[in-house]
């Protein structure tokens, strides 16, 4: 006999919901987010009028508990940080290397946030296509190569983002910089991490859209992806504004750079706040 018939749904190359028929009837609907989320898979059995979610094993629900608390967690408190530092930066209640410092903090939750974000993708359970309606947990693994899906990209372009932000956050430190080195040191990094923010955030809306545009009031998931990309766009605002002019040696707007600063980082601890609820 040949597979149950399949049908596939998402954005371009990639599958972000998948049915099929089960060998024994009824059928089975895996959706990417609350797979690797929650931990659920929907099924209907033959001759039922509605489906009812099936849970990966207890090892699996554990596992995705303890990184979603972590990751959710530690993008709060960086968050956090970075509002502080953007407070402090436009009350002037701080020097530079105070300021610095806030943000350097805030950019090591960030890259934890980001990291704990991939595993929760890589140890994730799994469906089996065209198998039956369940889902599988696999050994532990610190790391995975899956550009062929969006939710691993979108997690993974997240933590490249919090990895350049590093880097900005570190030459930040330096002292007696030049115009030219300022913007290729600080600026250059800061508009490139915030554009990986934004690819991340397009992504995880293709994901839980299935590659189309849509607004779904009663989804926690797409509530915590559109606050997360509203501060993704607000820290691109930020970051065009800091940009320094090389006539004056002064930023394009320095109030715009704190206030959209402050503003996006407080999105991304609600984002985190909501993402603690979005669990098994």
């Amino acid at each position: 006999m040949g597979q149950p018939e399949q049908r596939a749904e998402g954005a371009g190359p990639f599958t972000t919901r998948l049915t099929w028929h089960l060998a024994g009837g009824g059928t089975a609907v895996w959706e990417s987010r609350l797979a690797r989320r929650r931990g659920l898979i929907a099924v209907r059995p033959e001759g039922a009028t509605t489906s009812r979610h099936t849970s990966a094993d207890e090892v699996g629900l554990r596992r995705l508990r303890r990184l979603n608390a972590t990751a959710a967690t530690a993008f709060i408190i960086g968050g956090a940080l970075f509002a502080a530092g953007a407070g402090i930066a436009q009350l002037g209640s701080g020097d530079a290397t105070t300021c610095a410092s806030i943000y350097f903090a805030g950019g090591l939750f960030f890259n934890t946030g980001g990291y704990v974000s991939l595993l929760q993708v890589v140890n994730a359970p799994r469906h089996v296509p065209g198998g039956e309606g369940r889902l599988v947990t696999h050994d532990w693994r610190w790391w995975s190569y899956e550009p062929s899906r969006v939710d691993w990209l979108s997690v993974f372009v997240l933590f490249a983002g919090t990895v350049v932000f590093a880097v900005d956050l570190l030459d930040s430190f330096l002292q007696g910089l030049s115009v030219q080195q300022t913007n290729r040191l600080i600026w250059a990094p800061d508009i490139i991490g915030c554009a990986l923010f934004l690819i991340s955030g397009h992504l995880a809306f293709a994901e839980i859209c299935h590659g189309r545009l849509c607004v779904r009031r009663r989804s926690l998931g797409w509530w915590i992806v559109a606050v997360n990309q509203l501060g993704s766009a607000l820290f691109m605002v930020s970051a065009l504004a800091a940009f320094t002019r090389p006539s004056t040696g002064s930023l394009i707007n320095e109030d715009i750079a704190n206030w959209t600063t402050l503003i996006g980082a407080s999105c991304f601890s609600l984002g985190g706040v909501l993402q603690l609820y979005e669990r098994p």
